[in-house]
């Protein structure tokens, strides 16, 4: 044993049990980390105990008060006292740990709130004459007092921390709580779509102001989940939104998956729900970037709300005291589910692009006024401009035949016509810049981006090839010799059947090392101690790797865009139409390798209302 450190004044105590108080505060350090974490273990057991509509409320940022209302089945007046004491609960019966159905069961929630604020709950048990009131302070419980409630639980905590001041010092600006707060209801809003959600920002006094509502939802889930999506993701989100439902062997994945080209620049649009719980999980985060990476550059992020089902045996609930994180029995699984879902939504939606890029479109062709300001017409212009266009109608019918195409475009007499206008992607009808293909289709108009469909084309092809043929390897003339931790090695001897795959070949070496003897040959001369080591520090964090097959298709990707047709050059008619034919038949045409939209697709309607012709 060490001897102890002089500079340091010890007295060793007799070993002692800690004290209900004592132990309460503890577990709020785990439990409670902020008030959005209050919020969150009085929300799931409202929800727990069957509440339709909670109505949350707070002050200050949740640092003063913190209420929340529900219409719940309410706690009996003989066991509010037992609902204050640790690792009480209704919700197992503590023979089996692992078949958990609701959203907490550890008993913590309760005393540790009491522990370091002023807490009190009046509650109505359904079929009670009466409800009951209760208060704690500081750890101490008061009695159980008659209290007039109609029905359903009221929660409320006052001065939070105020037991452990010391606490007050991590807490944020009361903005940035109040922020912390509306993110957690709105997660818990988004599990549960057939309950109604309220919050309120009451400080100052009085009813305060609602800062978000969530009625509930009706129709099955898909319904339900959909209109809750909108409400909290906007519109835009469930217009380009893929609906996901899939399973394997007891795992059901459903959701909504956004496309490609309605993309983020953060990771701040992504929900992951496993049994009706907002998690945060590494797995469910590597298989979403796995599922997308063929389609966005590594600074953009995809925009999903998933959520997985299975038997609660499956999967460990109880990892982190906030419950915020899981354990899956089968990963592998987990995550090849997830991909496989993902990717076959993604082949589904085909050319299909987000039509957030239609409304820029339109954005960025609306006229402007001379002081820069979008121009917008009153209604007697709007009148007076459509009899102006009616009275020139005819005149324009022949305008076009007399048109001096000396510029390069497209000559009337080369154009296919192709009468065929109820094809997705149109007919082409010019060319514009040597680079923009202009299609007319039956309810409008499409702007293709030649250069990037073609690209995308191209890199379709090659990975196709790569699929049948398999990835070629190259043999190294003197096999590289990595040394690593065992660990790692034994995650990389795990994949090395996945990895051989891809074209890179491992062995063993004897003690802590790895041999690699093969590299993928279309990546040519490279860095193969750099590649082992990137892939085992994926492996680790991950438990799966992408960086192979990522690097393979970033070359795919880099020939693709040399082989593709290069901005300038013009095209034929029937080269025009091809490539429009080619897009409509080949999934994800509708961004380029880079998850940039390829076309831009505008309704009559919209180019009509753009001119003030309705």
């Amino acid at each position: 044993m060490n001897a102890p450190n002089p500079n340091i004044p010890y007295d060793r105590l007799p070993i002692r049990q800690l004290d209900d108080a004592a132990a309460n505060r503890i577990a709020a350090s785990e439990v409670v980390e902020r008030p959005a974490s209050a919020v969150k273990e009085l929300v799931e057991n409202a929800l727990d105990a069957g509440a339709t509509r909670i109505d949350i409320a707070h002050a200050d940022g949740g640092k003063t008060l913190i209420r929340v209302t529900d219409n719940g089945h309410g706690i009996p007046s003989d066991e509010m006292v037992l609902a204050l004491s640790r690792h009480a609960t209704s919700k197992i019966d503590g023979s089996d740990l692992l078949n958990i159905h609701s959203f907490g069961f550890r008993g913590e929630a309760l005393p540790s709130l009491g522990a370091v604020g002023r807490l009190t709950i009046t509650s109505r048990f359904t079929g009670s004459s009466e409800g009951a009131r209760i208060s704690v302070n500081g750890g101490a419980i008061g009695p159980v007092e008659p209290a007039a409630l109609t029905a359903g639980t009221v929660v409320e905590l006052r001065d939070l921390f105020h037991a452990t001041p010391a606490r007050l010092k991590f807490m944020r600006t009361d903005r940035a709580e109040a922020q912390a707060i509306g993110d957690v209801i709105k997660r818990l809003a988004m599990a549960e779509p057939h309950v109604g959600f309220t919050l309120r920002d009451v400080t100052g006094g009085g009813e305060g102001r609602v800062t978000f509502r969530a009625d509930p939802q009706t129709g099955d889930m898909f319904d339900a989940l959909i209109g809750r999506l909108r409400g909290i993701l906007g519109a835009d989100f469930t217009t380009n939104a893929m609906r996901i439902e899939a399973d394997s062997e007891g795992l059901l994945l459903t959701g909504y998956a956004a496309l490609p080209t309605y993309s983020r620049g953060a990771a701040v649009a992504q929900f992951f729900f496993v049994n009706g719980r907002p998690v945060k999980d590494k797995l469910l985060t590597g298989a979403l970037r796995g599922a997308y990476s063929d389609f966005l550059s590594r600074d953009r992020h995809p925009a999903v709300a998933l959520f997985l089902s299975c038997d609660p045996e499956r999967v460990d609930v109880n990892v982190h005291p906030a419950k915020s994180e899981v354990r899956f029995r089968e990963p592998g699984q987990t995550r090849g589910l997830i991909v496989s879902a993902l990717k076959h939504a993604l082949a589904e939606a085909g050319h299909r692009a987000s039509t957030t890029v239609s409304d820029a479109t339109l954005g960025a062709m609306r006229p402007e006024s001379p002081q820069g300001r979008v121009y917008q017409m009153d209604r007697a212009s709007q009148s007076a401009l459509r009899g102006t266009y009616q009275l020139q109608q005819v005149g324009f019918q022949n305008g076009f035949t007399d048109f001096d195409h000396a510029s390069g475009r497209v000559e009337p007499e080369t154009i296919v016509e192709e009468r065929n206008e109820a094809l997705p992607l149109g007919a082409a009808r010019a060319q514009l810049h040597e680079n923009y293909i202009i299609a007319q289709t039956n309810d409008g108009m499409i702007l293709v981006d030649a250069h990037a469909a073609h690209e995308r084309l191209v890199y379709e092809r090659l990975k196709k090839q790569m699929a049948e043929k398999g990835v070629a390897a190259q043999a190294l003339l003197i096999p590289e010799i990595v040394e690593m931790s065992a660990d790692d090695i034994s995650r990389l001897l795990t994949a090395a059947d996945d990895l051989t795959a891809l074209g890179l070949t491992i062995d063993p070496f004897g003690g802590n090392a790895i041999c690699v003897r093969e590299t993928p040959a279309i990546l040519g001369e490279v860095n193969a101690r750099a590649m082992i080591e990137d892939i085992a520090d994926e492996l680790a964090d991950l438990g799966q790797t992408q960086t192979v097959k990522d690097r393979i298709e970033a070359i795919l990707s880099r020939v693709a865009c040399h082989g593709s047709v290069r901005t300038g050059r013009r095209m034929s008619a029937p080269e025009m139409n091809a490539l429009l034919r080619e897009m409509e038949a080949t999934p994800h045409s509708g961004q380029c390798n880079h998850g940039r939209p390829t076309y831009a697709k505008l309704k009559m309607s919209d180019i009509e209302r753009l001119f003030g012709r309705t």
